[in-house]
C-alpha cells in the first residue's frame, strides 16, 4: 500500500530540514565528547561526527516518508536505530564496562528527532533537542536533587499521579444535590489542587529551607495560612522586639503569597473568574511585591537572613515538618477542606437563590474572615455561570480586604513596638491596593 505523498518541500526547505537534523546530532555529540563519554576505556561508540550522521540519517528517513516513499524511509530509519542497539550490546561485552546506556539511548532519540526535522517539524525537533541536552548536561544536578528528595516525597508524587489519572476519569461530572451545588469530579479536583499546593510548599522547604530570611518564611507560610503567619509573628514581636522590621516584612510576604495563591486557584478551577479577578487582585499583589522588593533592597540584613535562625521554631509552626509516616500531599487536610468547601457552596447557592448577587458579595466579608480558600472555590463555581464572573471576582476582592483588616487587627492588638507600626503600614498599603482593585473590577 502506497502512502499518499505529503507536500513536496522545495530544495531550500529540504536543505534547512536536513541541516536541523544534522545539527541535532552535532549538538548531542559535542555534549557527549565534552563530558568524556566518547573516549577512554569506558568510551561509547559515538562522538561528534557519528551523532551528526545519525541525525542526518533520521532527517533523510523523514524526507523519504514525506515525499511518499515509506519503504526506503523504513530501511534508513531501521539502520539508524539498529546501530546504537548493536553498539550497546558490543560495549557490554567488554570487561569492566559500566552498564550505562545513556549514550545509546540518546543516539536512538537523535535519529527519531532527526526524522521529525526531515518531516518539516523543525521547532519541535529543536525543543526536544534542547530538553535532551539539559538532561544530559545536568546529570549531577538532577542526581543531587533526587538525593535531597526523601522517599516519602517520591511516593507522594506517584500517589498524586494515581489520584489524578486514575480516580478523576471515573467520577461523574454532573451537578446534583441541593441547588445543584454538588459535583463529585469538580470537588475531587479541588482536593487535588490543594494537595498539590501543600506538596509544592513542602518541596520549597526542602530546596530553600525556612531559615534564609523572614520574607521567605512568610511566603512559605502564606501558602498555608497568612493569618497564621500574622498571629505567630505578632506573638514573636513581643518576645524579641528587635526583630520587628523583618517580622513585619514576613507578614507582608504572607499576604502577597495569599493573593498569588488565590489567582492560581482561580486559573485552575475557572479561567473566566480568573480573568475577572486579575484587575481585582493584581493591585494588591503589585503593592505587596513592591513593598517586599523595596524592603529587601534597603535591608540587606533581612535579605541575608542573619537573624532568621531565631525564628526556626516559628517556621516549623507555620509549615510543620512532614513526618516519615505522613504524606506530604496533606490529603487528610485537603479532604477536610473539601467538606468545608462543599458546605460553603451550598450556603452560597442558598444565598443566591433567596437574596441574590448582593447577598453573595456581602457574605464574602464573613467568609474572608474565616477561610479565603473556601470563599475562592465557591466563587469559582458561582462565577462559572454567564454574567456572574465579575460578581465572583468582586466577592473574592471583598474577602481579601476583610482578611487584611483581620490581620491588621491581630498585629495591632498582639504586636508591639516597631513591628506593630511597620506591619500596620504595610497592611494599610495592601488594603489600599485591595480597595483600588475593587474599584477597578466592581461589577
Amino acid at each position: 500500500m502506497r502512502i499518499h505523498p505529503m507536500e513536496v518541500p522545495t530544495d531550500t526547505a529540504l536543505a534547512g530540514d536536513l541541516f536541523v537534523a544534522a545539527v541535532v546530532g552535532l549538538a548531542v555529540g559535542v555534549e557527549r565528547e565534552a563530558t568524556g563519554h566518547a573516549a577512554g576505556p569506558d568510551g561509547r561508540f559515538a562522538g561528534i561526527r557519528t551523532f551528526a550522521l545519525l541525525g542526518a540519517i533520521g532527517g533523510f528517513a523523514g524526507w523519504f516518508l514525506r515525499i511518499g516513499h515509506p519503504v526506503p524511509a523504513a530501511l534508513i530509519l531501521s539502520a539508524g536505530l539498529l546501530l546504537p542497539i548493536v553498539a550497546y550490546g558490543a560495549a557490554m561485552q567488554r570487561p569492566g564496562t559500566t552498564a550505562d546506556g545513556t549514550t545509546e539511548v540518546a543516539a536512538v532519540l537523535v535519529v527519531a528527532i532527526g526524522g521529525g526535522a526531515g518531516l518539516g517539524h523543525r521547532a519541535l525537533a529543536s525543543a526536544a533537542t534542547a530538553l535532551m541536552l539539559v538532561l544530559l548536561a545536568e546529570k549531577s544536578t538532577v542526581q543531587t536533587a533526587l538525593q535531597r528528595i526523601p522517599p516519602s516525597a517520591l511516593r507522594a508524587a506517584f500517589q498524586f499521579a494515581v489520584l489524578t489519572l486514575v480516580v478523576v476519569p471515573f467520577l461523574p461530572d454532573t451537578d446534583t444535590g441541593p441547588f445543584a451545588a454538588f459535583n463529585p469530579r469538580l470537588l475531587w479536583i479541588e482536593v487535588l489542587i490543594f494537595s498539590a499546593l501543600t506538596f509544592a510548599g513542602y518541596i520549597n522547604r526542602l530546596v530553600i529551607g525556612e531559615s534564609r530570611g523572614l520574607g521567605v518564611t512568610g511566603l512559605l507560610g502564606g501558602l498555608v495560612s497568612s493569618t497564621a503567619v500574622a498571629l505567630v509573628f505578632s506573638q514573636r514581636s513581643r518576645v524579641d522586639p528587635a526583630l520587628g522590621p523583618p517580622l513585619a516584612l514576613g507578614v507582608v510576604a504572607a499576604c502577597t503569597a495569599l493573593a498569588g495563591r488565590l489567582l492560581v486557584i482561580c486559573v485552575m478551577l475557572q479561567p473566566r473568574v480568573a480573568l475577572a479577578a486579575l484587575p481585582v487582585l493584581l493591585p494588591v499583589l503589585g503593592v505587596g511585591l513592591g513593598i517586599l522588593g523595596t524592603a529587601i533592597w534597603l535591608d540587606r540584613e533581612t535579605r541575608d537572613g542573619a537573624r532568621a535562625p531565631a525564628l526556626a521554631a516559628d517556621a516549623e509552626r507555620l509549615v510543620p515538618p512532614v513526618r516519615p509516616e505522613t504524606s506530604p500531599l496533606g490529603l487528610a487536610s485537603a479532604l477536610q477542606m473539601a467538606v468545608a468547601f462543599q458546605l460553603v457552596l451550598f450556603g452560597v447557592a442558598w444565598i443566591q437563590a433567596h437574596i441574590g448577587t448582593t447577598g453573595v458579595i456581602a457574605s464574602a466579608t464573613v467568609l474572608g474572615l474565616t477561610d479565603m480558600d473556601a470563599l475562592t472555590v465557591s466563587m469559582t463555581r458561582y462565577g462559572a455561570t454567564d454574567g456572574r464572573a465579575a460578581a465572583a471576582a468582586a466577592a473574592i476582592g471583598v474577602g481579601v480586604l476583610a482578611n487584611t483588616v483581620l490581620k491588621g487587627t491581630l498585629c495591632a492588638v498582639i504586636g508591639t513596638g516597631g513591628y506593630r507600626l511597620r506591619a500596620l503600614a504595610g497592611l494599610t498599603l495592601l488594603a489600599l491596593g485591595s480597595g483600588l482593585g475593587l474599584w477597578i473590577g466592581w461589577p
